[in-house]
């Protein structure tokens, strides 16, 4: 077959569904609600602020990395790889990336049980039916099982990519227009004072270190970068891809979170608001609107299929940046090892065992909901020190610049490139740090301390281990030498 048929028959991935399979991965209609409970009305302008400021530069400087580095297989590491010249470097992102992943599919995972028992049970009493033991053990089993499901079938993450960001960002969006028929016609605003000055911001501490969440709920966009190469035109669907992604992210915050301050009063919200407030927003909704539960049942159903779409694009995506393009004197052989598919199936032991720590670690809290609401704010902390390592890769390549070409340049002026990629990333770090203090425990209590201390212990070992997988390549390396 000459090189004109092999293109012709090649399965090219359209723009379209790639920024599904994105969007699954960094926004959805949950991730607006713990920022509204954290920050109330005020965070309509902080999404404002986060989508011009951050949210934007960010995909375009991700659009740049992505089409420099389009025929790397490891994304991420591949950026800080190729852009700093150090193999080193490429290794400790590759495993900062892939571990920082371990907290939000645990976190999805949690997601799945809690859809399943508004399906079947139809309110918040989970708690009631179910004690943290089991939810951890339902958890795991829930990670295990799609990781298995991961290798049998191939088509897996476009199928339910396709199926649950289209679904999530269509019932998002119907939400917000229901929300504006129901104000239209006598609906009763439930946030009261509903002024310009109960949006203004309260640059307090507990502000600053909720922060965090934001850039957990917006970032996310690198997971794409493998997939360009299975593009049919990189050059203008990439671009094109991110400038809609970015549209889609901040229409939802911003037009969602008005939504719920209808429905919710954003000085008193309920305690388990992160875990079940979708499900009330739309049980709400639906009674307004003369429905009844129905709303709410259909949301659970696309929820668990979103859900389902996020675990399989994040435990497919963080294990290819793992084993796609790490120096092998970092790497022992065995993790490398990929299945007759391509995807390498060792990676996802790891995964499934160190999810299974983070497990027994939440265990100690004292309620399914103080178990959600914790792994949710680690996330806050460990997925935007990720998002730091894209910009240390923008900067190292902008810097370099001379030593690289790409088809897409974000900001042609190097200084100007430079300073925005140094904001970008001195944002995200601060905010990160900031996200170690207890969002949902008050200074110098038990639970405080406890969260505090699991924060950093939990943090400190999972990046902390990366340094073991050298070791052992070396004693592997050794080994064969004996031989």
């Amino acid at each position: 077959m000459n090189t004109l048929d092999q293109n012709a028959s090649k399965k090219y991935t359209p723009w379209l569904i790639l920024t599904l399979l994105d969007f699954v991965t960094i926004i959805s209609f949950e991730n607006i609600f713990y920022p509204f409970q954290n920050q109330g009305l005020s965070v309509v302008i902080s999404w404002i602020f986060m989508l011009f400021a951050y949210v934007i530069p960010y995909e375009l400087i991700v659009s740049q990395l992505g089409l420099t580095f389009d025929q790397q297989a490891g994304g991420l590491a591949s950026w800080i790889r190729r852009g700093t010249g150090s193999d080193l470097f490429g290794y400790a992102t590759s495993w900062m990336y892939w571990v920082q992943t371990i907290p939000y599919l645990v976190d999805v995972s949690n997601s799945v049980i809690v859809s399943f028992s508004w399906i079947i049970l139809g309110d918040a009493t989970l708690g009631k039916h179910m004690s943290t033991f089991t939810f951890g053990l339902l958890t795991f089993a829930i990670i295990l099982a799609f990781i298995l499901l991961e290798n049998f079938f191939k088509d897996s993450l476009e199928i339910l990519s396709l199926i649950g960001g289209g679904a999530m960002f269509i019932m998002s969006m119907l939400f917000v227009l229901m929300t504006f028929w129901a104000v239209t016609h006598g609906a009763h605003i439930a946030t009261q004072p509903f002024n310009l000055e109960a949006f203004k911001p309260s640059f307090s501490l507990h502000y600053f270190s909720t922060t965090g969440l934001l850039i957990f709920a917006m970032s996310g966009a690198e997971l794409a970068a493998p997939y360009i190469s299975k593009m049919k035109n990189p050059k203008k669907e990439f671009p094109r891809s991110m400038w809609v992604l970015a549209i889609m992210t901040g229409a939802l915050t911003i037009l969602g979170t008005l939504s719920l301050a209808v429905f919710f009063d954003a000085n008193h919200i309920p305690q388990d608001f992160k875990m079940n407030g979708p499900y009330y927003a739309f049980k709400l909704l639906g009674e307004k609107l003369g429905m009844g539960s129905v709303l709410m049942y259909v949301f659970a159903v696309v929820q668990a299929f979103f859900m389902l779409a996020q675990l399989a694009i994040l435990i497919d995506a963080a294990s290819r940046v793992f084993a796609g393009d790490v120096n092998q004197k970092y790497m022992p052989s065995w993790l490398t090892k990929k299945n007759k598919n391509g995807r390498p199936i060792h990676s996802y032991t790891l995964t499934a065992g160190i999810s299974l720590v983070l497990l027994l670690l939440s265990g100690t809290l004292p309620s399914i909901n103080s178990i959600y609401n914790w792994l949710l704010n680690l996330n806050g902390i460990v997925s935007p020190y990720k998002t730091c390592l894209v910009f240390v890769a923008f900067l190292a390549v902008r810097y370099r610049q001379n030593e690289f070409s790409s088809d897409y340049v974000f900001i042609k002026n190097r200084k100007g490139a430079l300073a925005v990629g140094f904001w970008c990333f001195m944002f995200t770090f601060v905010c990160a740090t900031m996200g170690f203090i207890p969002q949902n425990a008050e200074l110098g209590t038990k639970q405080f301390n406890h969260e505090l201390l699991m924060n950093f212990f939990f943090v400190f070992l999972i990046f902390g281990m990366g340094f073991i997988l050298p070791l052992l390549r070396k004693l592997e390396l050794k080994r064969g030498q004996a031989k």
